[in-house]
């Protein structure tokens, strides 16, 4: 089978088309715009339910929504005896214990040992104290710069425990911050 050549005249009427194409477009290229960028990836807030252990009152609901500088949290809770209470990221998403021991310990992927969320080393689990009125309310609003809602050192899926007492920020690896009174397992969205 023999192929017959491409005309020359073939080739100059198609050349002269595209550059007439270009100066109607104004010299740019009309090419189709590019796809939006796919969502990412990452989780960009979670949330968690507090549900009292075996003999507390103690519930609420904490938000965690990504925020320049951080995570921010915040947090409303009810039920709780006045004062300060140690408020931590537990590792394991499992409140099935009625003393919530189910939930392990602080989360901590880097090894350090426990301390006040803005000392140098302290868990990543570490988020202080939270302090309840004299009605047993308390509220937090605070962007925590360590704390992550996506890849290996993510939140979600963990537990999260408030304590009958005060975290004193330096007894290891818990502050002796006393019973479990609440616990949840945060969920992303």
């Amino acid at each position: 089978m023999r192929q017959r050549p491409v005309p020359t005249i073939g080739l100059i009427s198609l050349a002269a088309l595209a550059v007439a194409g270009l100066a109607v477009a104004g010299g740019e290229s009309k090419a189709a715009a590019p796809a939006a960028p796919a969502p990412a990836a990452a989780k960009n807030a979670a949330s968690v339910v507090l549900e009292p252990t075996q003999g507390s009152q103690v519930r609420g609901t904490i938000t965690f929504t990504a925020a320049p500088g951080g995570v921010r949290v915040v947090a409303d809770l009810s039920g709780l005896t006045p004062g300060a209470h140690g408020f931590h990221v537990h590792d394991k998403g499992d409140c099935s214990a009625p003393d919530a021991t189910s939930a392990g310990g602080h989360f901590n992927p880097g090894g350090t040992p426990h301390g006040a969320p803005d000392a140098e080393k302290h868990h990543a689990g570490d988020l202080g104290n939270i302090t309840a009125g004299d009605d047993g309310k308390a509220h937090l609003d605070q962007i925590f710069p360590f704390l992550s809602l996506s890849g290996p050192d993510s939140i979600v899926g963990r537990g999260f425990i408030v304590h009958a007492g005060k975290d004193d920020m330096t007894t290891q690896p818990t502050g002796n911050a006393g019973a479990r009174a609440a616990c949840g397992v945060i969920k992303a969205g």
